[in-house]
């Protein structure tokens, strides 16, 4: 399956909701460096009874879920790329990232070299961007999607 990576978030609840994102799907939910407290009670509402069903990872720094991630392709998603979510074969390991809800992914993650391309979700003019958790969501159904949802029922 895939593995999502937030950078930083900020909002617990979206966290909450990857949880069941990741519970769901089968993808594996990676947490950088946690701005909030992991026991929130914003975290557990958001991710009702589906923390024991999902694989999630906290890493205290870029560089440590970097090693996690061994030589998987990375994906960065930002407002600021061009190339679209959809344009890419996702493959089985690929890990889709995602910044802290106010800035988004830091240059120096989205420029490292280890990233393998920068991607956006199209959005009308004059949007500064969408949900955390939304996000995630479509790019993790599009790889799936690809994959013929394999597992599902």
């Amino acid at each position: 399956m895939f593995a999502i990576c937030f950078v930083e978030p900020r909002i617990a609840g979206n966290t909450g909701n990857a949880i069941r994102l990741a519970a769901a799907t089968g993808a594996h939910l990676h947490v950088v460096n946690p701005l909030f407290d992991f026991e929130d009670s914003k975290l557990r509402r958001a991710g009702l009874d589906y923390h024991d069903l999902a694989v999630v990872t906290v890493h205290e720094s870029f560089d440590q879920a970097l090693d996690a991630f061994g030589e998987a392709r990375l994906f960065a998603f930002t407002t600021g790329a061009t190339r679209a979510y959809t344009d890419v074969a996702y493959e089985p390991g690929d890990v889709l990232m995602f910044g802290s809800e106010p800035t988004g992914l830091p240059e120096e993650v989205t420029g490292h070299q280890r990233v393998t391309d920068r991607l956006r979700l199209p959005m009308l003019p004059a949007r500064r961007s969408m949900n955390l958790a939304n996000c995630a969501s479509i790019a993790v159904y599009e790889a799936w999607r690809q994959h013929g949802f394999a597992g599902a029922v």
